[in-house]
């Protein structure tokens, strides 16, 4: 059975070919056929007029281009003087090693500043097999680090070394990301946003019961902020599968209104296709409980539960996902405007968090392996 895409989905991989990303690139990225991808462009690329030529634009793009090559270049020469200071000695012997064959040793001593006699000492130096193991996790710890860009710590990576056949405790992980400097990105942020307005009440069907025996039983929905510098606010809106955790819908809007959670939810239900009596928890904000939203629900056959008043516990789920959003995202990033924070939270979700992202709960599968597993299973 072949997968549903919304529209937005759709319009979003053709704006990143676009840009600039390549069909293969976008097809391995985003778990869709190169053909599909084709013909998408076709349908939703509009007809323009006019010889298929360079444009100002691609002109434009190229001389930023080459300005952030020259600067790159001009920052590399200024800096290696501090760059040497953190580089030890066997570090640039193990670089002569590997490029001995194409530049003389003496040009590459001089030029990396170090002495031909602690190269010729250091390199016929016997590397004890702990310490070629050692090396060898090194390159694939920094691998699976980079892979992730560099929001893994040592926990997951240590789960996937062990998927890969490696032998090695947590502590030697640690041990080895500690001497090799390397951390996760993940910065933990909190910020309360007190409520003062009145709230009614409502059932409350789930009750912290996140149990689920298939896909599309229980989904879970919430609201987060993002902040950009030119449009300011802007909000997404998520829907969770309880099963996968995996996010099967949202929207991202620059108004948070009742029109951005339907949208929401309309896009998880056109992908998912639910059959009736789907339970989906939200909290007690107004796009939820507002009359359009209770329409919309009970149009599809699906019956709504809500949080008590003041109990983000009820929510978890989803909450910790727009946690993981902002710890793995979202405060790294500057977002000039509403679009690149689009295009952004559209790669978090659809490229990394669901296709790439492992999950401990899941059995150290991501969102997407644990769905298809699901579906071959039923």
């Amino acid at each position: 059975m072949g997968k549903n895409y919304s529209d937005d989905f759709k319009k979003t991989v053709v704006d990143l070919y676009h840009s600039g990303t390549s069909v293969k690139d976008l097809s391995s990225e985003y778990g869709v056929t190169e053909v599909t991808i084709y013909k998408w462009i076709k349908q939703l690329t509009p007809i323009q007029s006019g010889d298929d030529e360079v444009t100002p634009k691609d002109i434009d793009e190229m001389k930023k281009e080459m300005q952030r090559i020259k600067q790159e270049n001009e920052n590399l020469k200024k800096g290696y003087g501090h760059i040497r200071e953190k580089v030890d000695d066997s570090e640039l012997i193990e670089f002569i090693e590997e490029h001995k064959d194409d530049h003389s040793i003496t040009t590459m001593c001089d030029a990396l500043g170090v002495s031909k006699s602690t190269y010729y000492h250091k390199s016929n130096h016997v590397e004890s097999n702990r310490d070629k193991e050692n090396r060898k996790l090194t390159e694939e710890i920094i691998k699976i680090h980079n892979d992730s860009n560099k929001r893994y710590g040592a926990p997951k990576i240590h789960a996937i070394l062990k998927i890969k056949g490696y032998k090695v405790s947590l502590k030697r992980v640690q041990r080895i990301m500690k001497k090799a400097g390397i951390r996760s990105i993940v910065r933990k942020k909190f910020k309360p946003y007190p409520n003062k307005q009145k709230v009614v009440e409502r059932e409350n069907i789930l009750k912290q019961d996140f149990s689920t025996k298939t896909i599309n039983e229980k989904w879970v929905t919430d609201i987060t902020y993002i902040k950009t510098i030119k449009d300011s606010w802007c909000y997404l809106g998520s829907v969770m599968d309880l099963h996968t955790h995996k996010i099967i819908g949202y929207s991202i809007s620059k108004n948070m209104t009742t029109d951005l959670v339907i949208k929401a939810l309309k896009n998880a239900y056109e992908t998912q296709k639910p059959g009736k009596g789907l339970i989906l928890h939200s909290d007690l904000g107004t796009q939820y409980t507002s009359d359009e939203f209770k329409q919309f629900t009970k149009t599809k056959g699906i019956i709504q539960s809500f949080s008590r008043k003041g109990c983000p516990y009820d929510n978890a789920h989803i909450e910790s996902f727009h946690a993981t959003l902002k710890k793995e995202e979202v405060n790294h990033v500057r977002y000039l405007d509403f679009d690149s924070a689009k295009v952004a939270i559209f790669k978090f979700i659809e490229g990394w968090y669901n296709r790439k992202r492992i999950h401990g709960s899941l059995g150290f599968l991501t969102p997407q392996a644990f769905e298809d597993l699901s579906k071959q299973s039923a």
